[in-house]
C-alpha cells in the first residue's frame, strides 16, 4: 500500500537526506529514456539533491550512504508536465466559482500541487493563472513550507482584448478585463516585460480562441503575427521561452512563423502548419485526454453547453493531428491541461497517447527528455544521470509493456528528497 507523507514527515525526509549527505537508491531496473534499454539492477548515488553517479556494484557504494531499496522496481525520470493550471478545480466550471472569495483559488493550489508530485510530477509548467498565484506557490515550494512539483510559472496569460486570455463572462456594467491585454506590437512587448519583472519564467500568449472562453471560438485567430513575433523577440531577448495557446489553424501556422517554441493544444493543425512546425523546430504540447472528462462530468460542474459543443467539435479532429503531427516527426511534449480535469490525473493521458500512435516509449520520451529540451532543461532534468537533479520516480512492473502504469506512482523523490514510497 502506498504511503503519503505530510508536510512533517516530507521535512524529515529533506533534513535526514541534509545531514546524510549520501544516498543510495537500488531497484531492479533503470530506463534509460535516451535509448529505451534497461539497465539492471542499479544503484543511484545522490548526494546534495543530485545524481553523483550510477554503479553497478555493490562494492563500490559509499559505506555511510542513506540506503532505499525497491525490489522490483522500474526506475524512470521524475515526470514533465507542460500544461498544467494549478490554481484551476474542474469542479466549479461556467459560472459556479463566483461563488468563492479570489483567494479561494490561491488555497487550492496548495493540495493541487501535492496531488501533482505524488503522481509522479516533479517538474510542472504552470502556463496560466490569476493574481500571481502561481508565482506564490513556486516560491513557497522552493522554501520548504509546501509540497509540490518543480513550478516553471508564466503568471498571467495574456492576449486580444475579448480573446480567449481576457475576462469574456460578463456584462460591461461589470467591466472584467484582463489586466494585461495586448492590442498591438508594442503593448504585447511591455506586457512581457511586466509579466517578467514580477516571476514570470515562461510567457504564454492566446493565439486564437478557445474551448472554455465565452464568445470566442477555437479556430479564430485573435493575435496577428506581429504582436505575437514582438512577443518572441521580447522574451527571448530576456531569456524566456513562449508557449502559445493555439487551437486554429491559421494561428498555429503564424505562432510558428513567430518563433514560438511550443504550441499548446494544436487542435486544428493542418499539413502544412505540421511542415511548419518541422521546418522550425517547435514543439506541439497536445491535450487529448482531458475531453473524456469534460464530456463525463462537464455539465454537472456547471460547464456551459456552448463550451462543451466546442470541446466535442475539437476532441477527435485534435487527436487525428496528434497522429499526423507526430508520424511525420514533429517533436512532442507532455501537456495535460490539468484543471480542466482533475490535478493528480496527470497521467492518464500516456495511455491515450500510446492509442494515438506513440509507443511507450515514446509518450515517456514527451514526458521527459523532449519537455527537458523544450524548458532548455537538458542536462538538468528528464534523465537518470550523472549531475542532473535526482528527481527518480518508480513503479513496479515493466512500463514498456504497460504504460498505464504511470497512472499510480508508488515512489517519488524529488531533489534527493523521498515524498512516497511503497
Amino acid at each position: 500500500m502506498k504511503t503519503k507523507i505530510g508536510i512533517a514527515m516530507a521535512a524529515l525526509f529533506a533534513c535526514s537526506a541534509t545531514m546524510a549527505q549520501v544516498t543510495v537508491l537500488s531497484a531492479e531496473r533503470l530506463l534509460d529514456v535516451r535509448t529505451g534499454k534497461y539497465q539492471s539492477k542499479p544503484f543511484v548515488i545522490i548526494e546534495d539533491g543530485k545524481i553523483r553517479e550510477i554503479v553497478f556494484d555493490a562494492n563500490k557504494l559509499p559505506a555511510d550512504a542513506k540506503r532505499v531499496d525497491l525490489p522490483g522496481h522500474t526506475l524512470l525520470p521524475g515526470l514533465i508536465d507542460m500544461h498544467v493550471h494549478l490554481d484551476s478545480d474542474p469542479s466549479y466550471g461556467g459560472y459556479t466559482g463566483l461563488q468563492f472569495s479570489d483567494r479561494f483559488w490561491s488555497a487550492l493550489m496548495v493540495p493541487n500541487a501535492e496531488k501533482t508530485l505524488l503522481a509522479g510530477f516533479t517538474t510542472v509548467r504552470n502556463v496560466g493563472a490569476d493574481a500571481w498565484n502561481d508565482v506564490g506557490l513556486r516560491q513557497a515550494i522552493d522554501e520548504g513550507k509546501i509540497i509540490g512539483p518543480r513550478v516553471i510559472t508564466a503568471a498571467y496569460s495574456f492576449g486580444a482584448t475579448g480573446g480567449h486570455c481576457d475576462s469574456t463572462f460578463f456584462p460591461p456594467s461589470m467591466n472584467q478585463k484582463s489586466p494585461f491585454n495586448a492590442d498591438n506590437p508594442d503593448e504585447a512587448r511591455k506586457r512581457v516585460r511586466e509579466l517578467r519583472k514580477y516571476g514570470a519564467q515562461v510567457i504564454k500568449i492566446c493565439a486564437t480562441g478557445g474551448v472554455f472562453s465565452r464568445n470566442t471560438e477555437p479556430g479564430q485567430q485573435q493575435m496577428t503575427y506581429e504582436e505575437m513575433k514582438a512577443v518572441v523577440d521580447e522574451a527571448h531577448m530576456w531569456g524566456l521561452k513562449v508557449a502559445a495557446h493555439a487551437h486554429g489553424t491559421a494561428g498555429i501556422k503564424d505562432a510558428i512563423r513567430a518563433g514560438v517554441d511550443t504550441i499548446e493544444h494544436a487542435s486544428l493543425i493542418d499539413d502544412e502548419g505540421i511542415k511548419l512546425a518541422k521546418k522550425h523546430g517547435a514543439y506541439l504540447s497536445m491535450d487529448i485526454y482531458n475531453t473524456e472528462y469534460t464530456q463525463a462530468e462537464g455539465k454537472k460542474n456547471g460547464v456551459l453547453e456552448d463550451n462543451l459543443r466546442k470541446d466535442r467539435e475539437v476532441a477527435d479532429v485534435q487527436r487525428e493531428g496528434f497522429r499526423k503531427a507526430h508520424k511525420a516527426g514533429v517533436k512532442m511534449v507532455y501537456g495535460t491541461d490539468t484543471g480542466v480535469y482533475p490535478h493528480g490525473d496527470n497521467g492518464k493521458q500516456f495511455a491515450v497517447m500510446v492509442r494515438y500512435g506513440m509507443s511507450p516509449l515514446q509518450a515517456i520520451q514527451a514526458a521527459t527528455i523532449n519537455s527537458a529540451e523544450a524548458l532548455g532543461k537538458k542536462g538538468e532534468l528528464g534523465v537518470i544521470d550523472s549531475e542532473h537533479y535526482a528527481d527518480i520516480i518508480a513503479v513496479k512492473g515493466d512500463p514498456l509493456q504497460n504504460v498505464e502504469l504511470l497512472e499510480s506512482v508508488p515512489f517519488v523523490m524529488k531533489n534527493g528528497v523521498v515524498y512516497q514510497s511503497p
